[in-house]
């Protein structure tokens, strides 16, 4: 059974989502967060959660890429308010705060953002998901709900 995120330090966590989500190759994940940075709005926080730092799946809790290599997602939560900008104005669950996914089936509700999702799934060989999200959302989640994430950069210090 995989450790709980809980107990875990910052640096156990990284080294999860190195090895589940990019293969054990510490420079995959550096070229992944550097072209994230590079496609966003500056000041935009870049934030990885779901199964790719809890080693479980939300819905049934099957470790991560358990249906093969490559077939978990890596999804991505960008925040910021330029960065929510980017979504249509009907993309929302909370208008303002936090955004619907951005993915393979609904690729148009960020449009702008889109090519740079596609070119990060050709990178990392797997599906790659963008929500965006308010600060206040991000904390609320953690604190109220407890569902981890890592952040990989923080808000104020990305460029």
């Amino acid at each position: 059974m995989p450790k709980e995120v809980k107990e875990m330090s910052e640096v156990e966590i990284r080294a999860r989502v190195i090895t589940l989500g990019f293969n054990g190759d510490e420079r995959l994940f550096i070229a992944f967060y550097r072209k994230l940075q590079q496609g966003t709005p500056t000041g935009t926080g870049i934030v990885l959660r779901g199964s790719v730092v809890t080693n479980k799946r939300h819905e049934d809790g099957a470790p991560f890429d358990s249906q093969g290599k490559g077939s978990s997602d890596l999804d991505v939560t960008l925040v910021g308010d330029k960065v929510m900008s980017e979504w249509s104005s009907e993309a929302y669950y909370i208008p303002g705060l936090h955004t619907k996914p951005l993915c393979d089936t609904d690729p148009d509700i960020a449009p702008s953002l889109n090519p740079l999702r596609e070119s990060l799934q050709q990178l990392v060989g797997r599906p790659v998901n963008f929500q965006a999200t308010s600060s206040l959302v991000l904390y609320t989640r953690d604190v109220l709900l407890g569902e981890a994430y890592y952040v990989v950069v923080p808000t104020e210090q990305s460029t």
